[in-house]
């Protein structure tokens, strides 16, 4: 069994280095503010995917929600390495990549609670249809890259 898959058939990485990479505090607001993240995981095949995401941040690990019958939860079954990149809306200069492992992954509640959360930190609120294949996904930081007017202003890695 791959890392990943031991994530998803257990709900826990079989890593067990627990420690994350600190965020550059000149970047930390793009971590703290409802903006996208665009989420890249690696295919079966090999083939690069990007999907946009929301995520929460706890100040040491980024938190998604996904279902269970996704592309991309497959891919970080069969490999849980992944990267984020984040924009600022406010400056398309300035961004923040995040490299990181998928710790762990449970099962999101009956009312898809974590999800709601999400919806009302990105200003939705609709009716969630598939809560009963809905994860929560929670991901280990182990580098990040903060850039601005086109140069690498800052990296932090484990």
């Amino acid at each position: 069994m791959t890392r990943g898959l031991s994530v998803v058939a257990d709900g826990k990485s079989t890593d067990t280095d627990t420690t994350a990479a600190s965020v550059p505090a000149s970047h930390a607001d793009l971590l703290e503010r409802p903006v996208f993240a665009h989420l890249a995981t690696v295919r079966p095949n090999g083939a690069p995917m990007s999907s946009v995401m929301w995520f929460a941040w706890d100040g040491t690990r980024l938190r998604m929600t996904h279902t269970k019958t996704r592309q991309k939860f497959a891919n970080l079954a069969e490999d849980p390495r992944l990267a984020l990149s984040i924009a600022d809306p406010d400056d398309e200069y300035r961004s923040l990549e995040v490299r990181g492992v998928l710790e762990s992954v449970e099962d999101d509640d009956a009312d898809a609670s974590f999800y709601k959360g999400l919806q009302h930190r990105y200003g939705r609120d609709y009716e969630v249809t598939d809560k009963d294949v809905r994860v929560v996904m929670t991901v280990r930081p182990t580098k990040f890259i903060a850039t601005e007017d086109g140069g690498i202003t800052a990296t932090s890695k484990v």
